[in-house]
């Protein structure tokens, strides 16, 4: 990890199909990820949901699906820890976010890069990369859980 990238990885006792499904999935997705999505991931094309985790519920989730790429990688940009819902963030640089699959003997090996911080403006860069990188922590425990418990 640098002041940059954020870099996790978790292996999964699921099949890559498995994984492959609760990330691109749009429901199955916003049942790990707690955020309710109306609408599928088609690459391109903005895609919004409110937020369900304790506290930010008042939040909308905002993204934009760049590639899926049959469970090989599912990337999609954002506007990092973007929760003052009296700033308007779509004029500031986005980051963008990468979920890899690669088979093991075992199940499925998840890496997750988020990039990009750099980019992001400097009164915001170093509490984005803190809260996100404990954000994507804890993500990786969801969707161990998901997976491990809707196999």
């Amino acid at each position: 990890m640098t002041d940059n990238r954020i870099e996790k990885q978790i292996e999964l006792k699921a099949p890559i199909s498995r994984v492959w499904r609760a990330l691109t999935d749009h429901r199955e997705f916003g049942e790990w990820f707690r955020v309710k999505l109306e609408d599928p991931f088609v690459p391109g094309q903005p895609i919004r949901g409110k937020i369900l985790h304790p506290g930010y519920e008042h939040l909308q989730w905002e993204i934009v699906t760049q590639k899926l790429e049959l469970e090989h990688l599912f990337s999609f940009t954002w506007h990092p820890y973007a929760i003052n819902p009296n700033v308007d963030y779509s004029q500031e640089p986005s980051t963008l976010i990468e979920f890899n699959l690669e088979k093991t003997p075992s199940g499925t090996l998840l890496l997750l890069t988020e990039s990009g911080f750099d980019n992001i403006l400097a009164n915001r860069r170093a509490e984005a990369f803190l809260r996100n990188d404990n954000g994507w922590t804890q993500q990786m425990k969801n969707i161990e859980r998901y997976v491990a418990q809707n196999q």
